[in-house]
């Protein structure tokens, strides 16, 4: 019957889309070649780190500790470990402290110990679970620069005592660290931070240290950090926590999704630190000449309740400028929003995965501006089934012309068959009399796969889409209560092997209905498709293979968008059954096939001019004809 036919086209592109997502999950897992370098690197590094600890002749690396003022004991003793910079000690910054950054958006806590942040807050976000969102936060980064001074000592800055100082530039708050040799000799981490604005100025300078710091030996800016959970999914945000950097001025790359990976780059203009929905960015004036880059996953098993993800290293060398350190840096500590991120002029806003290539570009300048402006005015919610029904029409075009080449094929079917039974024994002769009829109907069965390679940028796009739309984050929509994140209907503690890996431990609602759309469609569509495609001799029984798709493609889609974005799931399901009510539209009230099939016998009555494709496939197929006759005799 009419009602049960598959339309092929629509399955390619299914197919298509996720064969892509798999490929993209297979292809980021390491090989066991991969596992076996990382395995012999990390012996090289664990090696060099002994070489570096053994090989310390006339080097004393400091340990220091606070000293009381007129012990001269214990300061001989700090002078013997930090040389000039025992003076540091002396200070009252040497007990300990901190101080206070904050403004509408972001509150850093800078610590005297070590002169950095100790902690950075989101002040108008929180985590799934309704606790403030910390990017950093109990010791998860570390920040500084390792240095040799003249007289051997290797000095970190990160256990040395910075004295800080608060002023005001305007409206911005500034904050200067001072690692002091004495009152006119320091190294100098200063901070400024403007109101209602992400973005922190930082500088690194140091102040009559020529004579101390030792130019002829490395000079290493350190950045490490464990990224900390946020999200409901450890698994989801997982995949969506990379570390990105822009480099010879403008390429922007990625470290690997999973696993562990290590990058060697040069000219290094910033590099984010991104953990899903929020990063932190270090961003330099005149790019770093060169950076080494890792990645480390954290996560073993997404079942189990975890509180970092990722880890982060960052290694960059520094140069002396007039024999002093000088660098204009900047902090960026915020959401990955590509409003945001737009408005700093750094393409920053290419840290988020929009996807590669024609996907990124439909995200960037098509999708992310429409769902801005519907959302403006509109519940999130509404704007996503708003903009669904947008891109269902625009694409309902090409959703006709994949209908029109089905119903062609649908009316030359039965001489099809004539031929096929005319030439059983002559399969040559069989072919040439296919391709003749199509070429005078007008007709190709390739015709509606086009169509469905034409929706594939559009339906990636939006895959990658919704994972990466901030506006979307915590905001509900039915008994979604978090668009970003899963809906849940039902959920359990006990930890299911394979279903709990797979699966996970919910069940969501979003995924079920798309997936029932989806199967109500392939199941309405599978008898136009096998009526209007012959069964080619020697090739698959597409009907078999239509029949396992009706089932398979839903439950891909079950299990697969469980633990995907609600939103994602709730644009299928209204996509599906917006094309449903196309579908039907178009089958009802647009094509006749009585018109087709008397448009087809019209061309068929036309000479029909070969064009030289045509030509050449012709005298190809008259070629291998002849040498087959040729051959029987």
């Amino acid at each position: 019957m009419e009602n049960k036919k598959l339309d092929i086209n629509s399955i390619i592109g299914f197919v298509l889309i996720f064969g892509i997502l798999m490929w993209m999950t297979i292809s980021n897992q390491p090989t066991q070649e991969e596992i076996d370098a990382e395995k012999a690197k990390q012996e090289q590094v664990e090696a060099a780190k002994k070489a570096d600890t053994t090989n310390t002749t006339n080097v004393t690396t400091a340990t220091p500790t606070a000293v009381a003022v007129g012990d001269s004991t214990a300061m001989a003793a700090a002078q013997e470990k930090v040389g000039d910079f025992a003076y540091a000690l002396g200070l009252p910054s040497a007990n300990g402290g901190e101080t206070i950054l904050n403004n509408e958006l972001v509150k850093l806590v800078v610590s005297n110990q070590g002169g950095t942040i100790k902690e950075a807050k989101m002040n108008q976000f929180v985590r799934f679970d309704s606790l403030p969102v910390y990017l950093i936060k109990d010791g998860n980064a570390d920040f500084g620069i390792t240095f040799r001074t003249k007289n051997g000592r290797k000095i970190r800055t990160q256990e040395m005592p910075f004295e800080p100082s608060m002023t005001k530039n305007g409206e911005n708050q500034v904050l200067s660290m001072k690692l002091k040799v004495d009152n006119n000799r320091f190294l100098e981490y200063r901070y400024e931070m403007k109101p209602d604005d992400y973005m922190v100025d930082f500088s690194v300078r140091s102040q009559g240290l020529d004579g101390i710091i030792d130019g002829t030996e490395p000079i290493e800016l350190n950045w490490d950090q464990k990224i900390r959970r946020q999200a409901k999914s450890v698994s989801y945000e997982n995949r969506y926590t990379r570390l990105t950097y822009q480099h010879d001025g403008g390429k922007i790359d990625k470290l690997a999704q999973t696993g562990t990976d290590d990058e060697v780059e040069e000219a290094v203009s910033w590099l984010s630190y991104r953990q899903f929905f929020f990063s932190n960015i270090l961003l330099t004036d005149s790019p770093f000449k060169t950076a080494s880059i890792t990645s480390e996953d954290l996560v073993e098993d997404a079942t189990i309740d975890t509180v970092f993800t990722k880890k982060y290293t960052t290694k960059i060398p520094l140069e002396l400028k007039g024999n002093e350190l000088a660098e204009n840096l900047s902090w960026y500590y915020g959401p990955t929003d590509y409003k945001v991120l737009k408005e700093y002029d750094a393409n920053l806003d290419d840290s988020i995965p929009f996807g590669w290539g024609i996907f990124g570009i439909i995200n960037r300048y098509i999708f992310s501006p429409l769902y801005s402006l519907l959302s403006s005015f509109l519940p999130f919610g509404i704007a996503i089934i708003v903009m669904t029904i947008v891109v269902r029409l625009l694409m309902s075009p090409v959703t006709y012309k994949s209908y029109v080449s089905q119903a062609k094929m649908k009316v030359l079917k039965p001489e099809v068959a004539e031929i096929g039974e005319k030439f059983k024994n002559d399969p040559m002769k069989k072919q040439q009399a296919t391709m003749k009829l199509y070429s005078k109907a007008g007709a190709s069965p390739m015709a509606g796969c086009i169509p469905a390679l034409l929706q594939l940028p559009v339906f990636y796009s939006l895959f990658m889409f919704f994972p990466t739309a901030f506006a979307l984050r915590q905001k509900s929509f039915l008994w979604a209560e978090d668009l970003s994140s899963y809906d849940t209907i039902f959920e359990w503690t006990t930890n299911i092997p394979i279903i709990s890996k797979f699966y996970g431990n919910h069940v969501s609602l979003f995924p079920i209905l798309a997936s029932v759309a989806i199967f109500f469609y392939m199941k309405m569509t599978t008898g136009q498709q096998m009526a209007s495609q012959p069964t080619q001799e020697g090739m698959p029984d597409m009907s078999k293979i239509m029949k396992y798709m009706i089932y398979v493609s839903p439950l891909f889609m079950l299990i697969f968008f469980n633990n995907y974005a609600s939103g994602l799931s709730l644009y299928y399901f209204v996509s599906n059954l917006l094309t449903i009510g196309i579908m039907l539209v178009i089958k009802k009230y647009i094509i006749d096939e009585e018109k087709i099939h008397a448009r087809i016998q019209e061309n068929k009555a036309k000479p029909k001019k070969q064009n030289k494709f045509q030509k050449r496939m012709a005298d190809m197929m008259e070629q291998a004809e002849a040498q087959q006759k040729a051959r029987k005799k």
